[in-house]
């Protein structure tokens, strides 16, 4: 008997050990991070990762190789720059990259997502354009063309929402500027009915708004874990946005104003209370005016958006409505100046297309075209080769924001003083 029973109690262990053996040897199965905004009891708005407090420290990433141009597949790039330039991200505290749109392989994509999490504690705020620049222009009146773009974002979000690092889904990024015909017009016989200009962009704006309301609705219902953004030019037609798309989570503002947001994160609580995301802005690093590099004025204008941001964060002096933001942008891209020439590729231009005077240091070039789109990047890019990438070449500012990441508290102190000394 006693023999037999101790066969029994070591046959039942040896068959426990082999079970958890054989659990242990499975992949783990992806479980999707847990993001969530809440609401303070001070009306400040707080964003929460898997129950941790989270502030967006990120850049727009698209790194596209000198020589290349938009269309270029870096997703399968085998040189998977995404592991040279996490390193990178990671030493200074970037928490958060944005594409603004997903690549045509699943696989790649979910590659990229997964290992800039896994690796370097890096999430992504995936994107969709919703159509804005396809050719000819987008068609947000026509159902077809609504219902192509829905099965695509549908799309995405069914292929990477269960990958832990997935924070957010931006829809569009400045698609609002299309209303009033200033960037992609879009036939529309409802508003083109009417004479009034400002009742025709209110009608575009219904319609458009409307339809990020409605995705925002199937997102929710297919992922519940990850918030939603609504990209938009500046706050512009924000108020009519409130009317039409009360589902959204966040409001992704592009904004262009120099050192300062002025009034943004007062007037999007006025004007449509959401939380607020920066998901584009910066400062170029080149001097029109002098036509040289310049660091140092990058740096300046840079480290003051950051110091706006860290006022208007849950608990701090501002609105308590911002919850960080996404500079523009990682790396230079070489092919934007003339983005149809292929033979410019190759060329770092210093000409520009349009102006800002609020970039006020080198607005007094000629012509005062003073923003120069190819030299936006943190970290700028060599013909010079590293492990078959452009080498990167960091700049001041990327040093910058690993200080001010570390103590933001000691660069908005030290600005407070600086302004009394004046």
């Amino acid at each position: 008997m006693k023999k037999k029973k101790s066969f029994s109690f070591i046959f039942g262990i040896g068959i426990i050990i082999l079970a958890f053996l054989g659990m242990a040897s499975k992949p783990k199965a992806h479980i999707a991070s847990k993001v969530e905004i809440v609401r303070l009891k001070n009306n400040h708005y707080q964003l929460l990762v898997n129950k941790k407090p989270y502030i967006v420290r990120g850049v727009c990433y698209s790194p596209i190789p000198i020589g290349s141009s938009y269309d270029y597949d870096f997703w399968s790039d085998a040189n998977q720059p995404w592991k040279t330039d996490g390193k990178m991200m990671k030493r200074i505290g970037i928490n958060t990259v944005r594409f603004y749109s997903s690549g045509n392989d699943p696989i790649a994509v979910r590659k990229v997502i997964s290992e800039l999490y896994s690796l370097y504690g890096i999430r992504t705020i995936m994107g969709n354009w919703l159509g804005f620049w396809n050719y000819p222009a987008p068609f947000y009146s026509d159902p077809n063309f609504r219902n192509n773009i829905k099965r695509e974002v549908l799309r995405m979000v069914r292929e990477y929402k269960d990958e832990p690092g997935i924070l957010f889904w931006v829809l569009g990024n400045e698609n609002n500027y299309s209303f009033s015909g200033r960037v992609n017009p879009w036939p529309c016989p409802e508003a083109e009915k009417l004479t009034d200009p400002r009742e025709q962009i209110e009608v575009r704006a219904r319609i458009y708004y409307s339809f990020i309301n409605e995705l925002a609705r199937e997102i929710h219902r297919l992922d519940p874990n990850h918030p939603v953004v609504m990209g938009n030019g500046e706050l512009m037609y924000l108020d009519i946005a409130k009317q039409y798309c009360p589902d959204i989570d966040i409001i992704g503002s592009v904004i262009y104003r120099g050192k300062t947001f002025g009034n943004i994160f007062r007037g999007l609580r006025n004007t449509f209370d959401k939380p607020l995301l920066l998901i584009e802005f910066g400062c170029d690093a080149y001097n029109a005016y002098t036509k040289k590099e310049d660091q140092e004025n990058q740096s300046v204008f840079i480290i003051s958006q950051w110091r706006e941001i860290y006022k208007n964060i849950a608990g701090g002096p501002g609105e308590g409505n911002c919850l960080g933001g996404t500079i523009f942008e990682w790396n230079d891209e070489w092919w934007k100046h003339n983005d149809y020439d292929s033979k410019g590729w190759i060329q770092h231009d210093t000409e520009s297309n349009w102006s800002n005077g609020a970039y006020y240091f080198d607005i007094k070039v000629e012509g005062n075209k003073n923003m120069n789109e190819e030299w936006f990047g943190i970290v700028g890019l060599s013909p010079e080769l590293q492990g078959g990438l452009n080498k990167r070449l960091p700049r001041k500012i990327y040093y910058m924001l690993g200080e001010f990441w570390k103590r933001p508290q000691r660069f908005i102190t030290n600005a407070k003083e600086s302004n009394r000394r004046k």
